[in-house]
């Protein structure tokens, strides 16, 4: 049974990751990768999270899942763009994927907690998974049990697991006091109700999303008139979302307000410009164009042509800036 324990386990883990990529995708600060998960930006996101400072964990994990090394030189990842259609599709739960490696690192995209899923197990406490697995060997077809009572006894122990409660407790000899009370049918599987969630947890869910709606409604009402933003030459501008375009030629488009963008300049660089901190990571970010290429202030995407921002790296430098 000790395999079937692990497998629940797993499946938790799955779910709750899930749960996070769910959250990430409206309100996180990679929401605007995240919102619509294609294979290119995810590929994007991992290189900007493992570009940034990765975990000894993580490493392990991208090294298993692109059988290559990370190196800050180089986007490994590039290559193997296809293979981020497993993560995109285990975030919107078609598929489960026979592979543990790419459960973990769709874990590390959306910055889930506890990873990977030695340490996620880890949280439940050994001795009540012992419990439970006893709970499920016991042959009640042996004894007259009550239902009330059997309930009560196997619902008295809560054993807590990220957003999964199981509810046990070993049970006791049952002395039936009162012989009049007919005995229930003894067909009953008594890991029905240990594995049920408390009514209780019900009230917890509804709870966090009466909660995560009243928030969305005040930064709604708190945000000011001009909901929009709309590229303007180097830089972004807020607007009114209602905004009528007057004139000939293309506008640029209009798009809802997105904080984590709105602050994105086009740069001027020259051989005077810092392109990287004291640690060596680069603070400046380019995407080609049809006439060349373009420097900005941070990440995202090429308000113009939509591709993906990358950080500078040397060679960048040595092409297109020290001629």
């Amino acid at each position: 049974m000790k395999k079937n324990t692990l497998e629940e386990i797993e499946k938790n883990y799955k779910e709750a990751i899930r749960s996070k990529f769910r959250v990430e995708r409206v309100e996180g600060k990679h929401s605007h990768y995240l919102n619509n998960p294609s294979q290119a930006l995810l590929r994007d996101l991992c290189w900007e999270i493992f570009s940034s400072d990765p975990k000894t964990d993580d490493l392990s994990v991208y090294r298993n899942f692109f059988r290559t090394e990370f190196t800050r030189e180089e986007n490994t990842s590039t290559p193997y763009t296809n293979k981020f259609k497993k993560v995109g599709g285990f975030y919107r739960g078609e598929i489960e994927p026979a592979n543990i490696s790419t459960v973990e690192l769709a874990a590390i995209l959306v910055d889930f907690h506890p990873r990977p899923f030695n340490k996620f197990k880890k949280v439940i406490d050994e001795e009540d998974l012992e419990l439970i697995n006893e709970l499920r060997n016991i042959d009640v077809s042996v004894k007259d049990v009550p239902v009330d009572e059997l309930k009560e006894k196997t619902e008295s122990k809560s054993v807590t697991d990220f957003n999964t409660v199981f509810a046990a407790r070993e049970p006791e000899s049952v002395v039936n006091k009162e012989p009049e009370q007919k005995a229930v049918s003894t067909f009953i599987q008594p890991i029905v109700s240990i594995v049920d969630k408390p009514k209780g947890n019900k009230f917890k869910y509804i709870a966090i999303a009466l909660v995560l709606v009243l928030l969305g409604t005040i930064v709604f009402l708190a945000l000011p008139e001009k909901q929009c933003m709309q590229w303007s030459n180097d830089h972004y501008e807020i607007i009114d979302c209602d905004l009528k375009i007057e004139g000939l030629g293309i506008a640029p488009r209009i798009e809802l307000l997105d904080k984590s963008l709105v602050n994105l300049k086009k740069v001027n660089v020259s051989d005077t410009t810092t392109y990287f901190d004291k640690n060596g990571k680069a603070i400046i970010w380019y995407a080609k164009t049809a006439n060349g290429i373009d420097f900005f202030n941070g990440h995202g995407r090429h308000p113009e042509n939509n591709n993906a921002l990358k950080p500078v790296t040397p060679y960048i430098l040595n092409k297109y800036v020290k001629k």
